[in-house]
């Protein structure tokens, strides 16, 4: 690489790579981030999709691993316009005849909704929510990494490394555990049998415990401002509307940092890559796309069990069953479910600022097989309607986006994957290569920062983070 230019150049700037620029800033390099599109965020952006005044989330919408992350934890993204807004609980799951279990913050108020499987529940979070600064730096961390907590951490892998299916059969013996732990694990995009779909569901049922499932106020794209604001303070420079299509786009510099997923790293980067690790970014998996619908609403969804009315995201799926049949058609196809397992969230309820006055935002999606091109919009507003009768009547304005329309708005959701790769077991370890450090490329002082390297999905920014540790060392000496 070399050059006599910047320190760094960042190609993309989502979460991922403007905290790989900000962890560069930080000490001290001159940096600099270029964006094809014409606003910062990558997946974390806000937009008004249906009418004037209603904001809605175009990716990413709730962020437990976001005010978890060890990374943003430590930045002042409060002074750059940063608020967190927490529902009254982050999770229901409504079922057929209108009860629904909740995923309260207080264990305890779990623990007391699950019925005889409230003890099993409590047995199988608890060590990790009060352990929840070790679990963290782990699970953000290189999965190759020796845990700073071993035994918590060979605990983790005796239920995580399991399908959720069996997980949740070998610990419960009632339905509403089951389907709790179900709708979590099915956040992953893969197949309930298959492993390790339960470490996923288990991830994000101590989240809530541990920190929340919080939401920027103002929409996704209030955190992507707030990092950008960070970086700029920190003399970093970011130039947007400025797409790369190779590395000889870009001005000279010491390092370079690809916020791209695989396939397209390969192209940028063509030029220098070894054949064999060029093909091996080529062949990354990538899962089901996702099928997304947005509303604009007269008045909060009509939710039968109240618990919902109260929820933050609200997961329709009704049994482990139901959701297990959805996700594994999403993932061999050829057609979506007829009843899909639908993750809605209802940020307005909590966050006034998402639409005018007395109207109401939701947003929500489903997974459906890679290529589909079938709309099923109606399948999904008929799961919100089987447990909130009368939905349909308060929508004023719905925005669709299928696949292809996700991955033509953010080119790294590939065919609408919104995971950045499935986390299967192959892929969580090799991400996108086996290695102690697979933010490095072969080719010396070009990094890889996106959420196909570990740690993987999810808006923390820790692949940036890691990426841009990993250029220190290599590259700076630092």
């Amino acid at each position: 690489m070399g050059g006599a230019g910047w320190d760094v150049v960042v190609v993309g700037a989502g979460p991922n790579g403007l905290a790989a620029a900000i962890e560069l800033a930080r000490v001290g390099l001159d940096v600099l981030v270029r964006e094809r599109a014409s606003e910062v965020g990558g997946g974390a952006r806000t937009e008004e999709l249906t009418e004037p005044g209603f904001l809605h989330d175009v990716g990413s919408a709730v962020h437990p691993l976001g005010v978890g992350s060890p990374f943003f934890r430590t930045l002042p993204l409060h002074e750059h316009g940063l608020e967190w807004v927490h529902p009254e609980i982050p999770l229901a799951h409504p079922l057929d005849g209108g009860d629904a279990v909740a995923l309260d913050r207080a264990v305890d108020e779990t623990v007391a909704g699950l019925g005889p499987d409230g003890p099993a529940y409590r047995r199988l979070v608890d060590p990790f929510v009060r352990c929840w600064p070790d679990f963290a730096d782990h699970i953000l961390g290189s999965p190759l990494r020796p845990p700073r907590n071993p035994v918590l951490m060979a605990r983790f892998a005796l239920g995580g490394l399991r399908s959720a299916s069996a997980l949740a059969r070998g610990t419960f013996g009632g339905p509403r555990a089951r389907a709790l732990l179900a709708g979590n694990a099915a956040h992953a995009g893969i197949p309930l049998d298959m492993a390790p779909s339960a470490a996923i569901g288990l991830v994000l049922l101590v989240s809530a415990h541990a920190v929340g499932w919080p939401f920027p106020r103002g929409g996704a794209g209030a955190l992507s401002r707030a990092l950008a604001s960070y970086l700029r303070s920190l003399g970093g420079v970011i130039e947007t509307d400025t797409p790369v299509r190779s590395l000889s786009d870009l001005p000279p510099s010491r390092a370079v940092l690809l916020d791209l997923a695989p396939r397209h790293a390969a192209e940028v980067a063509a030029s220098v890559l070894p054949d064999a690790y060029r093909a091996r970014l080529e062949a990354w998996g990538h899962g089901p796309g996702a099928f997304k619908v947005d509303w604009a609403l007269d008045a909060p969804i009509p939710w039968t069990a109240q618990a919902c009315r109260r929820a933050g995201t609200v997961h329709l799926g009704g049994t482990l069953e139901e959701i297990a049949t959805s996700e594994a058609a999403a993932w061999s196809g050829p057609e979506p479910a007829e009843r899909p397992f639908v993750l809605l969230a209802q940020p307005s309820l909590f966050d006034p600022s998402r639409a005018p006055a007395g109207k109401h935002t939701a947003w929500a999606y489903c997974h459906v097989p890679r290529g589909s091109t079938v709309d099923v919009a109606g399948r999904i507003e008929a799961q919100v309607e089987r447990f909130a009768p009368g939905f349909g009547a308060l929508v004023r304005a719905r925005r669709v986006h299928g696949p292809q329309a996700l991955e033509a708005w953010n080119p790294n959701l590939v065919g609408g994957d919104v995971s950045g790769g499935s986390p299967t077991l192959s892929q969580t370890f090799a991400r996108p290569t086996l290695s102690f450090s697979p933010w490095a490329t072969p080719v010396r002082d070009l990094y890889l920062c996106s959420a196909s390297t570990p740690p993987g999905p999810g808006v923390h920014g820790m692949c940036g983070y890691h990426a841009a540790r990993t250029a220190l060392k290599r590259t700076f000496r630092r």
